[in-house]
């Protein structure tokens, strides 16, 4: 069904044929993690939840691989936090970018930003680099599902608490990211919700899930689940 779906939205070239190898090496991790989040993955997408209700201006930046796997999710996520959704591309054309937001519309999002780009994010070249002002340009914390690696660093540099969900804990966005999320899209964003509904109102608790947090640690114990689970695989499944 994912696969239809993505294969749909090239068709439609809302995305790119290289988003394609994107998700299909993601979907070799998720593969190796079992297809299910894992301890880990359920630790980062609280520590996310809790950065997100903390931040003064929460971002969900969207591309096209995002927007084609759970726009509703994403959607929703933004309205409950609440955020500002603003699409980002690295293949950037008007009408990719028209395209995008008006899809994101017609599934109920509001007011999606990047139509006007007036500001361009810090140390990095090409189109990638431009942004709304009111959106990633002067967000404090920004999630970033399926990101390339400059960007991750970049928006880390500007000072910015990161959240990425990439499957494979090694990648550089992954090593970059304040909470790096390994897990499939639309199971992190679900499982964001619910920790947002959770965390809600307990400051205290948010306090502690953020303190508690360890990027590298976090990343360790996804590289020991990956491990075990082609240890299992060598061992015919069996303990």
């Amino acid at each position: 069904m994912t696969r239809e779906r993505l294969a749909e939205m090239v068709q439609r070239g809302l995305v790119t044929p290289t988003g394609l190898i994107s998700h299909g090496r993601g979907e070799a991790f998720d593969y190796l993690m079992g297809e299910r989040s894992t301890d880990a993955a359920l630790q980062a997408e609280k520590a996310a939840a809790a950065y997100l209700l903390s931040a003064d201006n929460p971002v969900i930046c969207v591309n096209g691989n995002a927007a084609a796997l759970d726009p509703e999710g994403i959607i929703a996520l933004a309205s409950k936090i609440p955020a500002r959704i603003e699409v980002n591309l690295f293949h950037r054309t008007p009408e990719r970018m028209e395209g995008l937001i008006s899809y994101l519309e017609s599934k109920g999002a509001e007011e999606v930003l990047g139509r006007d780009p007036d500001r361009r994010i810090q140390g990095l070249e090409h189109d990638r680099a431009l942004c709304t002002d009111e959106g990633i340009y002067s967000s404090d914390v920004i999630l970033v599902p399926i990101e390339d690696g400059d960007r991750a660093e970049a928006l880390v540099s500007m000072g910015k608490k990161v959240i990425s969900v990439d499957l494979n804990p090694l990648s550089r966005t992954s090593v970059a990211a304040t909470v790096p999320i390994c897990d499939e899209m639309s199971r992190a964003i679900e499982n964001i919700s619910r920790f947002v509904d959770e965390l809600r109102g307990h400051p205290e608790t948010i306090i502690k899930t953020l303190d508690g947090f360890s990027n590298s640690e976090n990343r360790r114990l996804t590289v020991e689940c990956i491990c075990e689970s082609l240890r299992k695989g060598l061992d015919g499944g069996d303990d």
